[in-house]
């Protein structure tokens, strides 16, 4: 991601990739190490996203969007609406309400955080992206401050009654991606 970012130029391809983590936690350009609450064998790694710290594991679905805001007339604040917008209609598809907030970004279902978010703007072009819990083990949210915030809940789609691979849930997602972009 970074090096594509770093080496693109105005003609180079806006591109979204689909990627699924081994356990890792990710720790934001304003991530606190006390937001860690108790050390485990899940690597902690920083990284350049916004943000504070996070998991991510097999079962959640990880779409990184690199785009060039400027030629897509983007602001960042834009830009993660449009993230939280394609998550929300996605989950309305499964019958599922969710919704954002604009005292902490991400997209939550009654009150529990089901998509997380951290992006990194250089030269006007956009990397890293949005996380959703689909099937995962949850436990390891415990062990921290999700996204900074003490005691905050999490859910994911199995628990809310949805069955669905991972990879089937890129498709819709990414559609809403495409669409949101291109209008």
């Amino acid at each position: 991601m970074q090096n594509y970012t770093a080496e693109r130029d105005s003609a180079s391809p806006d591109q979204i990739w689909i990627v699924e983590h081994p356990p890792v936690y990710t720790l934001g350009l304003n991530g606190k190490r006390e937001h860690l609450l108790r050390e485990t064998a899940i690597p902690v790694i920083a990284c350049d996203r916004g943000g504070q710290i996070t998991y991510h594991g097999p079962g959640q679905l990880i779409v990184y969007l690199l785009a060039d805001l400027r030629r897509l007339s983007l602001g960042p604040r834009q830009v993660v609406s449009l993230l939280e917008q394609a998550v929300i209609v996605t989950l309305s598809q499964y019958g599922i309400s969710a919704s954002a907030r604009a005292d902490a970004p991400g997209v939550y279902v009654d009150g529990r955080k089901i998509a997380s978010l951290g992006l990194r703007i250089k030269r006007g072009c956009c990397y890293h992206g949005l996380s959703l819990n689909n099937d995962m083990d949850l436990a390891p949210f415990r062990d921290i401050n999700p996204c900074g915030y003490p005691n905050l809940p999490v859910t994911q789609l199995a628990d809310l009654g949805v069955k669905i691979s991972t990879d089937e849930l890129a498709v819709p997602i990414v559609h809403q991606l495409l669409q949101a972009i291109e209008s």
